[in-house]
């Protein structure tokens, strides 16, 4: 699996459909849903080609809110989150791209969630995408992993270990499949994610709000400066695991902190917003913005991290009241 930084091809989205997660049709939540998407959507077409799954009968709805440049696809969707229900692509050992597509039960089977359809879109994705697609036994979700491109993945126990996706998994079990599929050789595991993402929505613990790789041998971690937070103690164990890891070439990892927003909160409830939860493409950087005084300082911290790239916030306060972030609804498709 190529970074994510390596060239893409395309970047693939989901575009929000009626559910129990967006509400009906016409409700003022689906609206906001479907905007707030497409604002990121229509970010990334100025850079790379996007293809955006649309379920039947919400064509009208994504052609009056997407860039024309981003090519439709029709697909029956359950939900949106397609770095998650998607498949990871990968490349051979010719350099051709594939599609892996991993077991997908809706986040560990939670009573909300619906996957009836979006099950099979690891196989519908790489077959639209004209790629060879091969299956994994392995439940897994795409935000549940990060690659440095070099032999490192990045895991948490919570996810790949948890009993609702993977019963009777051990760890070696699931090491030896990822690598299998990913092409690496070495996992670092942390021990879990932030403490929003285990209320009832949840994921129980994806590591693409917690920590990514920059380049070989550099991570970005979400920190939580205030002691009263929840997140606070977690968030410097995991901070202090990193620094103490070596990657597959053997290299102590350097950690870069990623303060969390200021805003702890959203309706009485504990939000995860989260600075971590990026996504990088051809010459750009997508960021989340929260309307947060350290907005501007998450950007300054992106650019320095990723050299070059245009790095452009959005607003992702209403992505992560639905459950996720920037990360969460994009899926990169590398350069064969």
């Amino acid at each position: 699996m190529p970074p994510e930084w390596a060239p893409h091809e395309a970047t693939w989205m989901a575009f929000p459909t009626p559910n129990a997660t967006f509400d009906e049709h016409d409700s003022p939540s689906l609206a906001a849903a479907r905007k707030a998407w497409a604002d990121v959507a229509n970010v990334i077409v100025g850079y790379e080609p996007v293809e955006m799954l649309v379920d039947e009968g919400d064509h009208s709805a994504a052609r009056s809110l997407l860039d024309p440049r981003i090519h439709l696809v029709e697909v029956a969707l359950d939900d949106a989150w397609l770095r998650d229900s998607g498949p990871t692509f990968v490349l051979d050992q010719e350099g051709g791209t594939r599609a892996t597509a991993w077991r997908f039960n809706g986040w560990g089977a939670q009573s909300w969630a619906a996957w009836g359809r979006d099950r099979h879109l690891g196989t519908l994705v790489g077959r639209a995408a004209g790629v060879e697609v091969d299956r994994s036994p392995l439940t897994q979700e795409g935000g549940g992993l990060h690659v440095d491109g070099a032999g490192t993945v990045l895991l948490t126990e919570t996810v790949q270990l948890d009993p609702d996706r993977n019963p009777g998994w051990t760890r070696a079990e699931v090491e030896h499949e990822l690598h299998q599929r990913l092409g690496t050789t070495t996992a670092i595991w942390l021990p879990r994610g932030l403490t929003a993402d285990y209320d009832e929505f949840g994921t129980r613990g994806h590591v693409d709000v917690v920590a990514t790789f920059t380049r070989p041998g550099s991570v970005l971690v979400h920190t939580q400066p205030d002691p009263g937070h929840p997140d606070h103690a977690p968030m410097k164990e995991i901070a202090e695991i990193l620094r103490t890891s070596t990657d597959a070439a053997g290299r102590r990892l350097e950690v870069v902190e990623l303060p969390s927003p200021t805003v702890a909160e959203f309706e009485g409830r504990p939000v995860d917003h989260s600075y971590v939860n990026h996504y990088l493409g051809n010459g750009f950087v997508v960021g989340c913005a929260f309307d947060d005084p350290q907005d501007e300082k998450a950007a300054a911290i992106l650019a320095e991290a990723y050299p070059g790239r245009d790095v452009v916030q959005v607003d992702a306060r209403d992505i992560f009241r639905f459950g996720g972030g920037v990360h969460c609804i994009t899926q990169q498709q590398p350069k064969a």
